[in-house]
């Protein structure tokens, strides 16, 4: 006889049929991406960062205030900066319009940069330009461009180093102003008339610019609160140099001398301004007249307010020059950087160290330029250094010239001559 099987409890579930092929797809997990650079360093058994590691920034984390855009708009560089940027951005801009077909100028690629580089070469080989124009034009150009989008410029300052040795054995010369030394400086403000307040004003302005080796902005940009007058002396804080982008700023006291008379000049210039009212802290140390004495007025809106501009100062400078019948110095024109050039060759040539010139100078530590380009001795050329070394023989040689003589006297040849 058969058992029969056991009763089995089963559930039964309504349930709708479906198409397979109407069931949803299940989303697959997607792979983990690590992101790797040649700046990784991980740890034994460690793992590189992933895409998930991102912090958990919201828009607020992004988003600037109007007030902060309107800060950021105003530019980030000297007025004559920005001019020299943006008149070789342009010449860029229009050069990449004209290609056929046009080439995007912002942000360019590493080929149109190098094209142009090119380019300007060319025009360079041509007589347009020298080769250190033409690298201080690339590099606007690649300062311009965004960060993180700025082409690779190795291809074009390889042709242009290569230019610039052909451009020098060529017999190129970069073009240097003239050194105004102590005795050139001397020789300009002796004829400034100092009774009138223009005077007042030159003769203070060719003291200073020689003894603290000023850039020309840096005495336009100079204010009264940063001048400090002693008997001694002058403490003069210079804000934002060339080498001090971020403003740190540079001191130094600079003492008195019976030849410049700082101290003396300095204080007949604060006592115009005073008479003047523009010898407040904010006011700029250094104001353009009029030829009544009077300050100039500027229109309201203008770009540098009161202060001068540096090219008003370099053609002050090389005005007074003129007047003192010195306006070319062994065959170089005299500008506004010849008052630092030849301070830093005065001191050079008393052997002051190339590493408290930088400092006077406000050069950057460990900078040779002071050396290679600010030390213009006068007459270089025409000294022969093996001058220095002594004659071979000594007083052998005059005895051979008195015999020479002698021989020349009787008509007989020399031992010498005789071999």
């Amino acid at each position: 006889m058969t058992a029969e099987p056991e009763a089995v409890d089963v559930e039964v579930i309504d349930a709708e049929i479906v198409d397979d092929e109407a069931l949803p797809d299940t989303p697959r997990p997607r792979p983990r991406r690590f992101r790797v650079t040649q700046h990784t360093m991980l740890r034994p058994g460690q793992l590189p960062p992933s895409d998930d590691d991102v912090p958990p920034w919201t828009r607020a984390d992004f988003e600037l205030s109007e007030e902060d855009m309107d800060e950021l708009e105003e530019p980030p560089l000297a007025a004559s900066t920005l001019t020299n940027r943006t008149s070789s951005v342009g010449a860029f801009q229009r050069w990449c319009a004209a290609q056929r077909p046009a080439r995007l100028a912002y942000p360019c690629t590493t080929s149109t940069y190098t094209s142009y580089g090119l380019h300007l070469i060319r025009l360079g080989r041509k007589g347009q330009y020298v080769p250190d124009s033409v690298g201080v034009i690339m590099s606007r150009i690649w300062n311009w461009q965004p960060v993180d989008w700025r082409p690779d410029p190795s291809a074009f300052k390889g042709r242009l180093k290569l230019w610039r040795k052909e451009w020098a054995a060529a017999g190129g010369g970069v073009q240097r102003s003239a050194a105004v030394t102590l005795p050139y400086n001397l020789r300009i403000i002796e004829k400034i008339d100092e009774s009138t307040p223009i005077g007042k004003r030159d003769a203070f302005l060719c003291a200073l610019a020689y003894a603290n080796l000023h850039r020309e902005m840096e005495l336009a940009d100079l204010l009264v609160s940063r001048l400090r007058i002693y008997d001694t002396g002058l403490h003069v804080v210079t804000a934002t140099s060339k080498t001090d982008q971020v403003g740190a700023g540079s001191g130094r006291f600079i003492e008195d001398r019976a030849d410049l008379q700082l101290v003396r000049r300095a204080r007949a210039w604060l006592a115009v301004l005073r008479e003047l009212g523009a010898d407040g802290p904010t006011d700029p140390l250094f104001r353009a007249l009029t030829t009544k004495g009077r300050l100039r007025k500027y229109r309201a809106d203008r770009e540098r307010g009161n202060r001068m501009t540096e090219g008003s100062l370099n053609e002050r400078f090389q005005l007074l020059a003129e007047r003192a019948g010195v306006p070319y110095i062994d065959g170089k024109k005299v500008t506004s950087h010849s008052w630092r050039a030849g301070a830093n060759t005065d001191m050079a040539a008393v052997g002051v160290p190339l590493a408290e010139r930088n400092k006077a100078g406000r050069w950057a530590d460990g900078s040779r330029t002071a050396d290679e380009v600010y030390d213009r001795p006068h007459g270089a050329g025409t000294r022969d250094p093996l001058n220095k070394v002594p004659l071979h023989g000594g007083p052998a040689h005059a005895a051979v010239a008195h015999a020479r003589m002698e021989a020349a006297d009787t008509g007989a040849a020399s031992p010498a001559e005789r071999g």
